[in-house]
């Protein structure tokens, strides 16, 4: 059994973790906490107090004491709002809170580009354009290159948690460009467990979304791999076999 441990903000899409758990089909155990959201507001003064040290600690414990081996704080817009740097001062204090490996979901995002071999994206972001640009900001910083960035305008994570398929499905057609390599959808706050190999098949390309990229993060620090066609194309990456001569 692999457990692995998620800090989610206050409460919105969290049951595509559970979701998520049985799409896995093994033995992996998704165990969410939730953190104090404070403000609801996709605003960077809000997002920056969202992600305060103090509100990720005060949830260590308890993933602690589920034997989680790794723990991912698992909101993209309260980490990539601290910047590069920033955001990695962010996933220290949490490691050493927690004792355990430690990620964000910005950090997700960059990994998972690079597993599906991706360098040009396009953003279809629930928030508002400016802290969308935050996000475009970070993946550069990360070696991306953005071609686009829609924002929606969306203020609070509740009103993006009631977004059921048929938005999703037009934040993803809407947020697509031609040139890019890949589709980034990055609010934790938006239901997308269940549409994640329909939107690759609708727009015919690797679709990354802040859940899915936050669970193959926390396996990939746990360094498990475990192959999910149901979670899309970065599912279904095997590990290299090397074969002796």
């Amino acid at each position: 059994m692999t457990a692995l441990g998620f800090l989610y903000p206050g409460y919105s899409a969290e049951d595509d973790y559970p979701r998520m758990e049985q799409m896995l089909g093994s033995d992996v155990r998704l165990q969410v906490v939730h953190t104090d959201i404070g403000e609801d507001a996709h605003r960077v003064d809000a997002l920056l107090e969202m992600g305060s040290a103090d509100r990720l600690v005060a949830g260590v414990e308890e993933l602690r004491l589920s034997g989680a081996e790794a723990v991912v704080w698992a909101c993209t817009s309260a980490s990539f709002v601290y910047g590069w740097e920033g955001a990695h001062e962010q996933v220290r204090n949490l490691a050493r809170a927690a004792g355990l490996p430690a990620s964000s979901t910005s950090f997700a995002f960059a990994h998972a580009l690079r597993e599906v071999g991706a360098t040009r994206v396009a953003i279809a972001a629930t928030y508002p354009e400016d802290v969308a640009g935050h996000f475009s900001a970070f993946l550069k910083a990360a070696g991306a290159e953005v071609v686009s960035v829609r924002g929606s305008g969306i203020i609070t994570a509740v009103e993006v948690g009631t977004w059921g398929r048929d938005e999703v499905h037009a934040l993803a057609r809407e947020g697509d460009h031609a040139d890019a390599e890949a589709l980034l959808l990055p609010d934790t706050a938006l239901h997308t467990a269940a549409y994640v190999r329909e939107l690759e098949e609708a727009i015919g390309k690797p679709v990354l979304t802040a859940n899915q990229v936050t669970v193959w993060e926390a396996l990939r620090l746990a360094r498990r791999r475990v192959n999910a066609p149901a979670l899309g194309s970065l599912f279904t990456k095997e590990p290299l076999v090397q074969v002796k001569g």
